[in-house]
């Protein structure tokens, strides 16, 4: 399996709370309605938490901003999630999602990329 990883940071008029609400509650369910026609075997958010801990951890590091959120889909393949996307309908659906996106992620500022997971530990 293969996974995809957005880094997301929100559009500069929203507040972490208003983008991570509309994250959850708007654009989650238009991912869960088209993951099959999609092959998206699995989706994950990660909303980021406002804890001394999250900061101490960067101030250590000297690490950039934090992201305001990760999401991440897992596909069987490649391949897979390529004929999905060309198909018809998933190219009607990755359309839906993107024009959702603009509402409320920052592009030019949230990385996405195509991983293979390694498990060290657990699972």
């Amino acid at each position: 399996m293969i996974k995809i990883t957005f880094c997301l940071h929100r559009l500069p008029h929203l507040s972490r709370e208003a983008f991570q609400k509309y994250w959850l509650e708007n654009h989650g369910p238009l991912v869960t309605r088209n993951a099959e026609t999609l092959g998206v075997r699995r989706y994950v958010q990660l909303h980021r938490l406002e804890t001394e801990t999250n900061e101490r951890f960067r101030a250590i590091r000297g690490a950039p901003e934090a992201y305001d959120g990760v999401a991440e889909l897992w596909f069987d393949s490649e391949e897979a999630m390529q004929r999905a996307f060309g198909a018809e309908g998933g190219r009607a659906a990755g359309k839906a999602l993107l024009e959702d996106e603009r509402k409320f992620i920052d592009w030019s500022r949230s990385p996405i990329w195509i991983g293979e997971e390694k498990v060290l530990v657990g699972g």
